[in-house]
């Protein structure tokens, strides 16, 4: 009797100790699983997007030339690339068209982007066929769509002028992609064409979310379409324009193809935007130091926006929408 007295509180102070040996174990294996979750993602980020970044910058900082290509040479010189891109007035030129071009092609896009997605919201016959036309610009790739436009907006033969023409709205052509006026202007309602069916598949889909009742409700108080759109529409939309804007702003803002195919940059430097800059001092003046330097502008802009997206994103979630 005495040796069963003594050996029982043993054992229980062996179960009691093991207990936690166990709850320590289960957490370092569940946090290990979910860091071997993680790691393909962090691995292919770190690869794509890391490396490419980091590269990036100390190019920037470097005196990069083809020879570097074969030698493996490139020598640091300092702030001597910065210096160079900011001193340069075409730097300058194309920061303030690109902030033009942005601008221009959110609100058109936008605009005319919402209007559409309101007015296919009311259902009505061949409204999905008509939809499904108006999504051709954005299937079309870029390229070619410059190339169609270039010949419509050509000044002597281009169907616009001769459309406007037929009217009686212009005398002469107008120099639609020729005039450095105009040129930036043209390239804008390119742009914003070309988005239009973006912005209205977005926000075509956020409009279906709204509960009808809300709608319902509204008419039954004797509320206007405008009154119904500002105080309905818009506030349940907000989350889905946020995206749209962020995601029109980081493609529009580092445009590259449409510009080289629709004008080269040019007539005299008009429609040169950071984008285009970058591609030429990279691949044309060869001085890819100087190119990496407009390259980290362009990222450090669409950096300030992913910032102000996923600040918007939080205040969202943290309403409950």
């Amino acid at each position: 009797m005495s040796t069963f007295a003594s050996t029982a509180p043993a054992t229980k102070t062996s179960g009691s100790s093991a207990a936690p040996a166990r709850a320590g174990s289960g957490t370092r294996r569940r946090g290990l699983l979910r860091w071997l979750f993680v790691a393909p993602a962090l691995a292919y980020m770190a690869l794509f997007f890391g490396y490419p970044l980091v590269r990036n910058i100390v190019m920037s900082f470097q005196h990069y030339t083809p020879k570097t290509y074969f030698t493996g040479e490139a020598p640091f010189n300092g702030l001597d690339n910065w210096r160079a891109v900011f001193s340069n007035e075409l730097f300058a030129g194309s920061l303030w068209h690109t902030a033009l071009f942005t601008a221009g092609s959110l609100l058109g896009q936008f605009t005319i982007g919402l209007a559409l997605a309101v007015f296919f919201s009311r259902r009505f016959r061949l409204s999905g066929l008509v939809r499904a036309i108006l999504l051709l610009p954005w299937l079309v790739p870029m390229v070619v769509s410059a190339v169609v436009w270039r010949r419509i907006l050509d000044q002597d033969h281009g169907m616009l002028n001769s459309a406007l023409h037929a009217v009686g709205l212009t005398e002469g052509g107008v120099p639609w992609l020729s005039s450095p006026g105009v040129a930036l202007l043209s390239a804008i309602m390119v742009n914003i064409w070309i988005g239009i069916p973006f912005n209205m598949v977005i926000l075509y889909g956020g409009l279906q979310e709204i509960p009808r009742e809300l709608y319902e409700a509204s008419s039954l108080d004797g509320a206007s379409p405008w009154r119904t759109f500002r105080s309905i529409t818009l506030p349940l939309l907000r989350p889905v324009v946020t995206v749209v804007l962020v995601l029109g702003f980081m493609s529009t803002v580092k445009i590259l193809d449409l510009i080289l195919a629709l004008t080269s940059g040019g007539p005299a430097d008009s429609t040169q935007t950071l984008g285009t800059v970058t591609y030429q001092l990279s691949f044309l003046q060869l001085d890819f130091g100087q190119g990496a330097v407009v390259g980290n502008v362009l990222i450090l802009i669409s950096a300030v926006f992913a910032v102000l997206y996923l600040r918007a994103n939080r205040a969202d979630f943290g309403k409950g929408q």
